[in-house]
C-alpha cells in the first residue's frame, strides 16, 4: 500500500470502514470466518464490522484479496472502475482549462461534481470543485465559481485545497466588485494561516498580495502599498519563484496606478524574467499585459513596445487557462495601444469584441471599450456615434461599484464628454469620478448656477 492510501486508512472512519466491509462481504456470500480466513480470530472480524477496530494496511490488503476487490474501494468506498474513470475525467478537465477550454472542462467535470460526485471521497471532490470553480471564473462566472469555492471551504478541506480555494474566493470577490468580501475571505485565510504556524511561507505571500490588490481597488492606497512592500521583502527572504513573481507583480500594478510608472516599470520587469520559462502560461500571459499596459503610461508612450508586449500577451492568454476576461482585458488595452497609434480600424475591431464579451459579466471593462469606440467615432467626426457609445459606457459604469478603477474610468468619460460637448453630462461623470474615490460635498456647500 503506498503511503497516500496509508494516510487515508489512518484517516477513514471506523463505522464507515467497517460498514462497507460487512457489506461487500454479505453481498459475496461469505462469512466473517471466510474474511478472517486464518489470519485473525472471527471476534476480531467482527469488531471491524462494528467500527471498534481499524485494520492495519496489511491486513485490510488481504480483505480486499478476499472479497475480490481493492484496498482503496474499501477505504473510499469509490468502486476501481468508477476511480479510474474519475481520475481520467479530472486530468481531461485540467488539460482544458490549461489550453484555454473552460467551457469542455466544465462539460467534463458535470460528471463528477455536485450529486454526481456524492460517492466521491471528500479530497476527489474538493479537487473537483476547484477545477470546476476554475473553469466558472475563467467564463466570467462569477457568483457560480464562488458557489463552488464555498463548497470546498464549507467542506473543512485540507490545507492542499483550502489555501487555493480562498485564494480563488478572494480574487473572485474582487473581480465581481465586492472588494470588502474579497478583504475579508483573504485575511480570514491569513488569519488561519498564521494560527497553523505557516503564515512565513509562500501561500501567504500570495495571498497578501491578493488581499493588497482588493485593498487598493477599495482606495486604501496607502495600506495596499505597504502589504506589497511586505509581500516583497518576505518573497525575498524565502527565496520562492512563484512568490517573488507574485509580490513584485503586484508592487509593479500599484505603482503604476499610482502614476509612478517608471518606478513600476522594474518590478513587473523582474517578476516577468522569474515566470520566463515557467510552467505557469496564464500568469506569464497577464504579466506581459500589464507591462504593455504601463509602457502605455510613460510620457511618452512607447507604443510600439506595448503593441509588441500586447500582442504577445494575447496570443499567450489565448492558448493558456485564461478566462474570457482576461483575453478581452488585453483586447481593451490594445485598442488603446492601437488607437493611439493612428490604428483606427484595429483599436475598432478589438473594442467592439471586447464589448460584446463582456457587457453582462465584466462592466467596467465594458465601459472602457465603448468608451475607446466612441473616442475613434468622435476623431472621425462621428459625433452622433460617439455620443451612443459614451452613453453606452455611461450606463455601464453606473452599475459598478465605487473603486479606483471606476474613478478613473468616469474621468476619462467625463474628459471625452467635455470635448464633445455634452457638459450635463461631462459634469456629471466628473461628480460620479469624485463619489467613486470617496470624495462628498460637505452639508451646505452645494454649488448653485
Amino acid at each position: 500500500m503506498n503511503a497516500e492510501l496509508a494516510g487515508r486508512l489512518r484517516e477513514a472512519d471506523p463505522s464507515a470502514l467497517g460498514q462497507r466491509i460487512r457489506n461487500l462481504r454479505l453481498a459475496r456470500g461469505l462469512t466473517q470466518a471466510n474474511l478472517a480466513d486464518g489470519a485473525v480470530t472471527v471476534g476480531y472480524v467482527s469488531r471491524i464490522e462494528a467500527g471498534q477496530r481499524r485494520p492495519d494496511a496489511v491486513l485490510l490488503e488481504r480483505f480486499a484479496a478476499v472479497l475480490a476487490t481493492t484496498a482503496e474501494h474499501l477505504i473510499t468506498g469509490v468502486e476501481p472502475a468508477r476511480a479510474d474513470e474519475v481520475v481520467l475525467t479530472l486530468l481531461n478537465a485540467e488539460l482544458a482549462l490549461e489550453t484555454g477550454a473552460a467551457q469542455d472542462a466544465l462539460a467534463a467535470l458535470a460528471a463528477v461534481t455536485g450529486p454526481a460526485g456524492a460517492d466521491l471521497p471528500d479530497d476527489v471532490r474538493q479537487r473537483a470543485d476547484l477545477l470546476e470553480a476554475r473553469a466558472l471564473e475563467a467564463l466570467g462566472r462569477y457568483d457560480d465559481a464562488i458557489d463552488s469555492l464555498e463548497r470546498v471551504v464549507a467542506a473543512q478541506a485540507s490545507r492542499v485545497s483550502f489555501v487555493p480555494a480562498m485564494l480563488a474566493l478572494s480574487r473572485c470577490h474582487r473581480e465581481s466588485g465586492d472588494l470588502n468580501r474579497a478583504i475579508d475571505v483573504g485575511e480570514h485565510a491569513l488569519a488561519a494561516l498564521k494560527e497553523a504556524g505557516i503564515d512565513g511561507g509562500e501561500e501567504a505571500v500570495r495571498l497578501a498580495v491578493t488581499v493588497g490588490a482588493a485593498y487598493f481597488e477599495r482606495g486604501d492606497v496607502g495600506h495596499a502599498v505597504r502589504i506589497a512592500r511586505d509581500a516583497v521583502r518576505r518573497a525575498e527572504q524565502l527565496g520562492s519563484v512563484p512568490a517573488r513573481a507574485a509580490a513584485y507583480w503586484e508592487a509593479s500594478v500599484f505603482e503604476s496606478r499610482r502614476g509612478h510608472t517608471a518606478a513600476a516599470i522594474p518590478f513587473a520587469q523582474r517578476a516577468l524574467g522569474l515566470l520566463t520559462g515557467s510552467e505557469d502560461r496564464r500568469n506569464l500571459a497577464r504579466l506581459r499585459a500589464q507591462l504593455g499596459v504601463m509602457l502605455l503610461r510613460l510620457e511618452p508612450p512607447l507604443t510600439a513596445d506595448a503593441i509588441e508586449a500586447l500582442c504577445e500577451a494575447r496570443d499567450e492568454l489565448s492558448a493558456s487557462s485564461a478566462g474570457i476576461v482576461d483575453v478581452a482585458r488585453c483586447d481593451v488595452s490594445l485598442a488603446r495601444a492601437r488607437l493611439l497609434d493612428g490604428d483606427g480600424a484595429g483599436a475598432t475591431e478589438l473594442a467592439t469584441r471586447a464589448l460584446a464579451v463582456t457587457r453582462r459579466i465584466a462592466p467596467a471593462l465594458a465601459a472602457e471599450a465603448a468608451s475607446l469606440l466612441g473616442m475613434h467615432a468622435a476623431a472621425d467626426g462621428d459625433s452622433d456615434a460617439a455620443g451612443r457609445y459614451y452613453r453606452e459606457a455611461v450606463a455601464l459604469l453606473t452599475g459598478v461599484g465605487q473603486d479606483r478603477h471606476a474613478a478613473q474610468l468616469w474621468l476619462e468619460l467625463g474628459s471625452q464628454l467635455e470635448l464633445l460637448g455634452d457638459d450635463d453630462a461631462a459634469r456629471d461623470a466628473y461628480r460620479r469620478a469624485a463619489v467613486a474615490t470617496g470624495l462628498s460635498m460637505p452639508a451646505g456647500m452645494a454649488v448653485t448656477r
